[in-house]
């Protein structure tokens, strides 16, 4: 599977995002992808109104302390957000992004390898390989 050899390739494939996603939620920690994927969507609004709204919903929703799905970044990172969601940009959340990307392919990522919901699904994948070439099996 191409999306297994690094993270660019597993967030920009669906059965690999939904693969990663669903380990991220048995280690409690499905916050980081939904932050991120929330940034990735939040870079493609154009209108000042809708970027303002998105922003504040991100801010609520993963950066204040005690937000629902509060991530995990340092205090200067979330403090410089913090300042500067009364007139967001498109580029508010950027240093957080990047932060979660690392901790995701430094931390999850290799875990996410080594797991039994990664293992089951190559084991799937290659008996269905087999079954296309091998139909008895």
């Amino acid at each position: 599977m191409a999306w297994s050899e690094n993270m660019d390739t597993l967030l920009t494939n669906q059965a690999g995002l939904d693969a990663f996603r669903t380990f991220l939620k048995s280690e409690f920690s499905e916050e980081n992808v939904e932050f991120w994927l929330a940034c990735e969507d939040f870079k493609k609004t154009e209108s000042a109104e809708k970027i303002a709204s998105k922003a504040r919903m991100i801010y609520s929703e993963f950066i204040e302390a005690d937000a629902p799905k509060e991530i995990n970044i340092d205090f200067s990172t979330r403090d410089l957000i913090s300042k500067n969601i009364a007139e967001p940009t498109i580029k508010c959340f950027d240093e957080a992004q990047k932060l979660i990307y690392s901790l995701m392919a430094k931390d999850s990522f290799p875990r996410f390898l080594k797991s039994e919901i990664y293992k089951k699904l190559v084991n799937s994948k290659e008996i269905g390989n087999h079954k296309k070439w091998l139909p008895f099996l």
